[in-house]
């Protein structure tokens, strides 16, 4: 039991802030288990195949959208089911950098430490 609490990366929040690193993180951890197929459109998987990836993603998925997505018994319904909610967040994001990034100059900032902390937080 103590197992299942020791979490690998920090699990998705309701407000969606972290979707995109996510994403990345759930993808890399099924690959990583040889379980992606899972969440892969048109997939083989058997029931055994699909218990250990819901498992995982409702794990790492915030209380408020357990409840939520409570009756859905298939991963690739699940994150399909998520992406649809979450997606619109990379256009948001992007447009967000790109713009904080055409705006960035270093003479509106005191520090160079200043400077590098708010270009690595438009990079990131």
């Amino acid at each position: 039991m103590t197992n299942i609490e020791n979490r690998k990366f920090i699990a998705l929040d309701i407000s969606r802030k972290n979707y995109l690193s996510w994403v990345l993180d759930v993808k890399l951890h099924l690959s990583a288990k040889k379980l992606r197929h899972t969440i892969d459109e048109d997939n083989a998987a058997s029931n055994e195949e699909r218990a250990t990836p819901m498992i995982f993603l409702r794990h790492y998925i915030d209380d408020g959208l357990k409840y939520e997505y409570l009756t859905v018994e298939n991963p690739l319904e699940l994150w399909q089911n998520l992406n649809d909610r979450f997606e619109h967040l990379k256009a948001v994001v992007l447009s967000n950098a790109l713009n904080d990034w055409s705006q960035l100059r270093f003479q509106d900032f005191k520090t160079i430490s200043e400077y590098n902390s708010t270009l690595f937080k438009i990079v990131s």
